[in-house]
């Protein structure tokens, strides 16, 4: 497909963001025009919208450049400029266009419309929360995260004389070679100790200023303020612990069977920590491709024959060099798809290094960027403004959707098998860390003022309950002590976790209707994309054909769905 950027009606074609200035006189237009009907009104939210854009977009391109060479004091000082200087100035105008907004009358008339609606909430809810002794914090607190990733970057490994990325060590850890694994471990582990007093500090530095925030808002702690900042409309943090222990009560016991079993194969007792990623069964890890190339090209092929309209984004994604997909030196950790809401097309970083995790993260993130080109074309940027619920239904469904058309990266017909069984005992394995993972986070929150030590202890108490107890961790007690700091969300995105749990129970359904009905489901799940959020998440998730719903009953049922097609495989 060819895709332009739309030609601009409110802002400069030619606008260079260097200064504040540049941006200024667009504001103070918005906050000061006269809407004296209601076509004003609508004009002034496009207007709105496009400056939205457009800002977004340039934040967009300096974050993206930032993480594909964070070892660049240029690249890093071009989003620390914009994070310190550009969005602190913007906050108090957002804030005095939300009032603009809210005090107009023709709003009402507009809220029978869902999109509306919702939009109109959520500026509410951003006047509610809004402080401006709060900017200057936020801004730090912006700022600061960002240190996880550039400390993260810099962890490397020297292996048979070959230095390695973090990323590309791990894989070591899928060697049938015990002492291969084991040399591996304990090299990461010699690394990553280097750094946990690094990370100690970051975290207590964010969760200080994290609280001020919240103290400033009128709450108690930044958990209550984060979760009204989210704009968890449509649940609750009751929920969130009904979450946490329907997943103790039905997903872990089938997750130490999956884990017993492994063991038996393997043919010990109990694990040791370099155990946990190979294959039971003494196979080579699985290696679905070998150059990013490869990836892109199988990506395309598989999406086209799933909808040729996925394929089609992915093409015009590389046409437009909006992929950077190999693990390189001085590059980021992690993988995401950063959506570009100007152009409309978004962008994938990630770090593969030939590994079958890495083609989940491709068809993970492919999914995202289909959810954006699928609803590029709604009328404003409020409404692509995702709720994390949504956008990662539409990851976690590719992934799923996507598995059957593995054999274009797996031709033996075991490995193919092996790579599905392996997808289904992943998901059976992420739901208890993400359960973890969350209510570790509401525990920090709420004890503020705890220690470091009360923070491992924590940690480490949460782990027995949602862990197998399967492995042995003697004298390597300090890398699970500290296996929290390899989670980016607690330090650069506070409680943007408990979403992937929802949303692969979400995902879970489509998949099973498209076992039923592949042409509807397909249907559906590109109809809820399209809306972005235009809908409340109930309503999506019914539209795409599924439930949202994260009770014990609920989780039971698809978690036996999950253990039938495991025991098919």
């Amino acid at each position: 497909m060819k895709i332009q950027r739309p030609t601009r009606k409110f802002i400069d074609d030619q606008l260079v963001i260097n200064d504040w200035s540049s941006i200024l006189p667009y504001f103070e237009d918005l906050l000061n025009r006269n809407l004296n009907s209601k076509e004003d009104f609508l004009k002034w939210l496009s207007d709105q919208s496009e400056l939205e854009a457009i800002l977004e977009e340039d934040s967009a391109w300096r974050y993206i450049k930032m993480s594909i060479d964070t070892t660049s004091e240029e690249l890093s000082k071009s989003y620390s400029f914009f994070v310190s200087e550009i969005q602190p100035k913007i906050a108090p105008f957002e804030d005095q266009l939300n009032r603009k907004l809210n005090n107009v009358s023709y709003t009402k008339e507009l809220e029978g419309d869902p999109a509306y609606s919702i939009l109109f909430r959520s500026v509410r809810k951003s006047l509610e929360l809004y402080q401006e002794k709060n900017i200057p914090i936020i801004s730090a607190v912006d700022e600061e995260s960002q240190k996880y990733g550039s400390i993260a970057a810099a962890q490397s490994i020297e292996f048979n004389g070959e230095k390695m990325t973090m990323q590309k060590a791990s894989q070591l850890l899928k060697e049938t070679d015990e002492s291969v694994r084991k040399e591996a471990f304990l090299k990461i582990r010699e690394r990553r100790m280097q750094d946990v007093d690094a990370f100690d500090d970051l975290f207590d530095s964010l969760l200080k200023k994290r609280h001020e925030i919240a103290l400033n808002a009128g709450f108690k702690n930044f958990r209550d303020y984060k979760m009204e900042a989210l704009g968890r409309f449509d649940y609750s943090i009751q929920d969130c612990f009904d979450f946490h222990a329907s997943v103790k009560s039905v997903i872990v016991p089938i997750a130490k069977r999956i884990q017993q079993e492994r063991l038996t194969l393997l043919g010990k007792e109990k694990f040791k920590p370099w155990d946990l990623e190979v294959d039971p069964e003494g196979k080579k890890p699985l290696k679905p491709f070998s150059t990013g190339q490869e990836l892109l090209e199988g990506t395309v092929k598989m999406f086209n024959e799933i909808d040729p309209y996925f394929g089609d984004c992915i093409r015009t994604m590389d046409e437009m060099k909006h992929l950077d997909l190999e693990s390189k030196d001085g590059k980021a950790p992690g993988g995401y798809n950063y959506p570009l809401y100007e152009i409309g097309v978004p962008f994938i970083f990630m770090n593969s290094v030939g590994s079958a995790h890495d083609l989940v993260t491709m068809v993970h993130e492919g999914g995202h960027a289909i959810h954006s080109f699928l609803s590029r074309d709604l009328a404003l940027t409020g409404f692509k403004n995702l709720p994390s619920e949504v956008a990662e239904l539409a990851s976690m469904s590719m992934e799923l959707l996507s598995m059957e058309k593995w054999n274009h990266f797996y031709t033996d017909e075991d490995d193919f098998k092996r790579a599905k069984r392996e997808q289904l005992e992943s998901i059976i394995k992420i739901l208890p860390w993400i359960a973890q993972v969350d209510e570790f986070q509401h525990w920090l929150y709420e004890n503020f003022n705890h220690s470091k030590e009360e923070r491992t202890e924590k940690w480490i108490a949460l782990g027995k309950e949602y862990g197998t107890g399967l492995t042995d961790w003697t004298g390597y007690e300090n890398v699970l002590a500290t296996s929290w700091q390899r989670q980016l969300h607690i330090f650069e995105v506070p409680f943007y976790y408990i979403e992937y749990g929802i949303a692969q129970l979400g995902a879970l359904g489509v998949w099973k209707n498209s076992l039923e009905n592949k042409t509807k489901a397909i249907s559906d799940y590109k109809e809820a994309l399209k809306l972005a959020y235009t809908r409340s998440i109930p309503d999506i998730y019914k539209i795409a054909g599924v439930k949202f719903d994260f009770t014990s009953e609920h989780i039971a049922k698809l978690a036996d769905f999950v253990e039938m097609k495991l025991n098919e495989l």
